[in-house]
């Protein structure tokens, strides 16, 4: 059975998240590699997981967000797939921050294939091998493939009013999409915005370098602020657990 046959087969009578999970599920099973999530991407920012293959895949995607760099931002801005084939090479130098924590998870190989919906560059498919070396011809091609059918759950999550808006590209369809994940983050924002008196883009920033610091997701810190186990200082010298 063809790659397209199996993709189609893998995502048959889902929708949505489910169909998401399913479809990087498949990619694991088909493409040689250990985990792949679909990233939400809005404003340059990761700003999601729409759906991904286990546990470790959530976590290497969400490290974009943190560290604000990573393959599937990168795939949305060259608007093409981003294959690195080792991150280990000392002539792979793009990530200074992903691409040394990746390789502490004992990632070697990162490749992102962008999602495009209604003509909108909005994620990227991304697919993490433990071991170096590049895909094949036949599971490149069919990794695009699986970018392009990730925008159909993404539709799925739209309601009818952001479906009418997704054919026009400076409607606030992209914008309320991202609400779909990290919704925690966007909350804890907030609340950093009331406690300190700060500007909700530096707001974010303090809360994404405590997560980097620590050592844990975003949204794991987010989910701490918002149950006030964590506060952090106003005057930046450091961050306490209450």
């Amino acid at each position: 059975m063809a790659f397209h046959e199996q993709l189609l087969a893998a995502v048959a009578g889902r929708r949505g998240e489910a169909a998401a999970n399913r479809l990087c599920e498949a990619c694991v099973d088909l493409f040689d590699v250990d985990a792949a999530a679909i990233s939400l991407v809005f404003d340059g920012a990761n700003t999601g997981t729409l759906g991904h293959s286990g546990g470790p895949a959530l976590q290497y995607d969400e490290l974009q967000f943190v560290v604000g760099e990573g393959p599937c931002l990168d795939s949305v801005t060259t608007r093409r797939p981003v294959l690195v084939f080792d991150l280990a090479d000392r002539r792979e130098s793009r990530w200074p921050l992903y691409g040394p924590a990746m390789l502490e998870m004992s990632i070697r190989g990162v490749f992102a294939m962008p999602v495009v919906v209604a003509g909108e560059y909005v994620g990227a498919l991304d697919l993490f091998r433990s071991d170096p070396g590049d895909l094949t011809a036949a599971q490149l091609a069919g990794a695009m493939l699986a970018g392009e059918m990730a925008g159909v759950p993404m539709l799925d999550l739209m309601d009818g009013a952001l479906l009418a808006a997704a054919s026009d590209p400076t409607a606030d369809a992209w914008a309320e999409l991202t609400a779909l994940s990290r919704a925690e983050v966007s909350q804890a924002t907030g609340m950093l915005v009331a406690q300190l008196n700060l500007e909700p883009t530096e707001a974010l920033v303090r809360l994404r370098a405590h997560a980097y610091a620590t050592g844990r997701s975003a949204t794991e810190v987010a989910r701490d602020i918002l149950d006030r186990r964590l506060r952090l200082e106003p005057d930046r010298t450091g961050d306490q657990d209450d």
